[in-house]
């Protein structure tokens, strides 16, 4: 059975799931100390080239972005283990569409630690020849990590899928971020590729998903990871 998880609205932005800590990066990555693990979810790598094959107006450079922050971040952690949650790739042809730049730099990533795709809704299969593992879920200390949130759990679980974004009112304006939402039982992982939307955690979407209050999201600043309580969220 999980233990709680340490919400901590008001202090530190880490997070406690399963009795293990959890560190929210500004780059919408989550770092996982105990496990030496960097887990990422929905890079959606190529999907401006998805839409510019159609003819729709969405420049093809988001998989070379995306890159520059992942790199970034997987050189500020040095983890031993990276695991991307799910829709890394926007379809299942777009590793076909990879630039050969793109290419080298994702195999030269999956070389440096022990990877492990996940597989998602728009990538059900792995994409041949990048490197690292694929498998459809995994279990880590009690916890599942997989792309779907699943509507009932038994146990803890850490997920992508929803592109969470977190809307915070203030006296001047209201504040739009992407963000870690967590409740109990569950955390689920903002969208880390460049071109991804968001869906706003108070929509009904999540409704069934963070019954259990009280939930906080952990909303992604500049340079900086904020814990919002749930009663400052807005539609």
């Amino acid at each position: 059975m999980s233990r709680a998880l340490d919400l901590k609205p008001s202090g530190s932005p880490d997070l406690i799931l399963n009795g293990d800590t959890f560190q929210p990066d500004v780059s919408g990555a989550l770092y996982w100390p105990g496990q030496d693990t960097l887990i990422v979810s929905d890079l959606h790598f190529e999907k401006g080239s998805y839409f510019a094959v159609r003819n729709q107006p969405l420049p093809p450079y988001d998989t070379g972005q995306t890159l520059s922050v992942l790199e970034r971040t997987i050189a500020r952690y040095r983890p031993g283990q990276i695991i991307a949650l799910g829709d890394s790739f926007h379809d299942i042809n777009g590793a076909q569409r990879l630039s050969l730049e793109d290419r080298d730099r994702i195999t030269a990533l999956t070389r440096t630690s022990n990877w492990i795709w996940i597989a998602g809704n728009h990538d059900p299969e792995p994409a041949p020849g990048l490197g690292g593992e694929a498998t459809q879920e995994l279990i880590i200390n009690g916890i599942a990590l997989r792309h779907e949130p699943l509507e009932y759990l038994t146990g803890a679980e850490i997920a992508g899928h929803l592109h969470p974004v977190a809307t915070i009112a203030t006296k001047a304006r209201k504040l739009r971020r992407r963000a870690f939402v967590a409740n109990h039982q569950r955390l689920i992982m903002p969208a880390f590729g460049a071109y991804t939307g968001g869906l706003n955690v108070r929509s009904e979407a999540f409704s069934t998903l963070l019954k259990n209050r009280p939930f906080h999201a952990w909303a992604i600043g500049e340079n900086q990871v904020f814990p919002i309580s749930s009663n400052r969220l807005r539609r």
